[in-house]
């Protein structure tokens, strides 16, 4: 059975925006998520490439590619909230929120040139978030390429995470350091300072000039505290478990036996599971 028959495209105009935007089989839906994939790439490398000195010719180039992105993520924007069943849910969502805060500093910048507010370092560092992005991607098992298991998927988010606590404490970091301090020329700079930081390593180097340079630290190093060992955690106990079934023993409340287990290994109790004796 293909794709097409086994989820059927709908007949309104929202309802086919929202299946294309979040459809995985379709040609058309795979087509979305690997533009999507591919332009979420390279909006993040305009901006890294940004922070390099380029002449003027190629940072004027630079800028139009980001507009362009900008205006192709605003359409998209738009289109969510059109075919959304509930745009106020959808408007409130915190991957639209991220994808919407990505792109502001951008149309900010173009719509009022050499406005105080969006000179503001930080403010244009939003579009560093575009990042977390990447999660829309991860929202369960299914991919444009097929669909993978749990395990593998805990795996990629776990991944996702530490170089997204890379990435955007890098871009902050970069963004409030850069015009104080002479250890930061570029992106690369400041990524290399948030990994020695978090590594814990502390060659010192590279260290933090300003007050919202070390706030930056300070919140990516309890970021990474909280998040990695979590996932880390929740990776651990899925191959812990590896081999064995969910049953709840109904006397202490012990989930997680061997396929053959006739009573609970730590109350003893009779526990009831099916399982082949064939095998």
């Amino acid at each position: 059975m293909t794709a097409q028959q086994s989820t059927p495209v709908p007949t309104g105009r929202r309802e086919r925006v929202r299946f294309y935007l979040l459809d995985h089989e379709t040609p058309i839906g795979k087509a979305i998520d690997i533009a999507l994939l591919v332009l979420n790439v390279a909006f993040i490398a305009v901006f890294v490439a940004q922070t390099y000195p380029v002449s003027t010719q190629v940072r004027s180039a630079l800028w139009g590619f980001e507009v362009l992105l900008a205006v192709i993520f605003g359409v998209e924007y738009i289109l969510r909230l059109y075919g959304a069943k509930s745009r106020f849910g959808e408007a409130t969502d915190s991957y639209t929120v991220v994808d919407l805060l990505s792109i502001l500093p951008t149309f900010a910048l173009l719509l009022v040139p050499g406005s105080v507010f969006v000179q503001l370092g930080f403010l244009r560092a939003l579009r560093v978030i575009r990042v977390l992005r990447f999660y829309r991607f991860t929202h369960d098992a299914e991919f444009f390429f097929g669909t993978i298991s749990i395990s593998a998927l805990r795996v990629l988010k776990l991944g996702l995470t530490v170089f997204v606590i890379f990435f955007t404490s890098a871009g902050l970091f970069y963004s409030v350091e850069v015009q104080a301090n002479p250890g930061i020329a570029h992106f690369g700079d400041a990524f290399y300072y948030i990994v020695i930081a978090l590594a814990t390593v502390g060659f010192g180097d590279i260290v933090p000039t300003t007050v919202a340079g070390r706030w930056v630290t300070v919140g990516a190093v309890l970021t990474a505290i909280i998040l990695v060992p979590r996932q880390a955690g929740a990776i651990i106990r899925t191959w812990t478990h590896k081999g064995k079934v969910e049953v709840t023993c109904p006397n202490c409340g012990l989930q997680y036996h061997d396929q053959d287990a006739s009573h609970c290994k730590a109350c003893g109790h009779v526990i009831y599971q099916e399982y082949d004796s064939r095998e």
